[in-house]
């Protein structure tokens, strides 16, 4: 029997769990200050609603399919948005609502792509006008996610209503979808690749329009919702740059789409933008926590206590408690202190205290500093 992961599955422990448990936490903080209230949903939920009217999409093709014990066709969740179509019915709107847990995608893996993954998404369900007031504060939360992690987002905007206006206006009637699919290829292959690929479905007309300048777009009714975004950001102090060839995968979205990258890494890190769900508008935003975990400029520190018992079991349990009252991290040791001295160097514990006779006698206990050897007193 093998106890490897399967392939694009794998564990985490130590240093690394504390690290991605700690940016969790700071993703959750800043997702609840802006009153996103927390939901959970099952990881599987039935293939034909995982599915939904998105089937054509990358995403959706790459479902982990399953059968219970009752034969019926089952899958494991692959995002969160389409859970959002039972989670909103009979909710007062807007509704905002985040989600922080697994998803799963059988599809090919690579050092940085997994086919389980955590995922940190924020949604609002009902946005108002075009949305671009909801839309500018959920670019405010990433960006304020990101600073706090030590990331220097640039943050990219595109409008999926200004690429159907242009696709229009350049009388591009055929394959719109797999057009928009070349076009969102832009930061994967060259622009000489994604040429000819366009060319094939006589759409290579496309990539000339869009490096038209301002005086261009502005001819177009949805380019407004493109200003009405940048005026709104500026006012939460957020800078966004619009990138006329972002169109993300999923079909779903309706108006604007966004992705943040950060300088000299390819991959996005964190995506999203506007769409549709029961016919409501929405919008909302989702972070990747295995490649935040990655870029995060931050250091979890946790100080933890080691007791070592000598011999002193029952006063070492009530010294614990009473450190663990004043919320410290304390593990105890039953052992040699030669051997209790290993372990906290194993486990990273900076502070060893001893609880022997000698030291229950006169109530002080010392504590060892494992980082700088040095020793003090504790007065109980």
């Amino acid at each position: 029997m093998t106890t490897e992961t399967v392939k694009g599955f794998r564990d985490y422990t130590g240093e690394e769990a504390e690290r991605k448990s700690g940016i969790k936490e700071i993703i959750k903080n800043v997702f609840e200050k802006y009153n996103f209230e927390p939901a959970e949903t099952p990881v599987v939920e039935y293939e034909e609603f995982v599915k939904g009217e998105n089937k054509n999409d990358e995403a959706v093709s790459d479902i982990f399919k399953l059968k219970d014990k009752g034969k019926r066709n089952l899958a494991l969740r692959y995002e969160f948005t389409f859970q959002l179509k039972r989670l909103m019915q009979n909710r007062k709107l807007p509704y905002k609502r985040y989600q922080i847990g697994e998803v799963f995608r059988d599809e090919p893996t690579s050092s940085n792509r997994l086919r389980q993954f955590t995922q940190c998404d924020a949604d609002i369900i009902g946005v108002s006008d075009s949305g671009t007031r909801e839309e500018a504060e959920i670019l405010s939360m990433a960006n304020e996610i990101l600073k706090k992690l030590g990331i220097e987002p640039i943050i990219f905007i595109n409008n999926r209503k200004l690429l159907n206006e242009i696709l229009d206006d350049l009388k591009i009637q055929k394959n719109k979808e797999q057009v928009l699919r070349e076009i969102d290829k832009f930061d994967k292959l060259s622009e000489n690749e994604i040429r000819a690929n366009l060319k094939k479905l006589n759409a290579e007309k496309i990539i000339d329009a869009l490096k038209q300048g301002e005086d261009y777009f502005n001819k177009f009714e949805s380019y407004k919702e493109i200003i009405s975004l940048m005026d709104y950001c500026r006012i939460y102090g957020v800078k966004i740059l619009f990138s006329p060839t972002i169109v993300r995968g999923l079909s779903y979205y309706n108006g604007t789409v966004f992705e943040i990258k950060v300088k000299n890494v390819r991959e996005t890190i964190v995506a999203g933008g506007s769409y549709l769900v029961n016919g409501v508008q929405c919008t909302g935003i989702s972070f990747g926590l295995e490649r935040l975990l990655i870029l995060a400029k931050i250091k979890i520190v946790k100080e933890k206590y080691l007791i070592v018992s000598l011999g002193e079991d029952r006063e070492a349990i009530k010294l614990a408690q009473k450190l663990r009252s004043k919320n410290k991290i304390v593990s105890i040791y039953y052992g040699k202190p030669s051997k209790a001295l290993e372990y906290a160097n194993a486990y990273k514990i900076e502070k060893v205290i001893f609880v022997g006779e000698k030291e229950v006698k006169a109530k002080k206990f010392k504590v060892k500093d494992m980082k700088s050897g040095k020793e003090i007193v504790l007065k109980i």
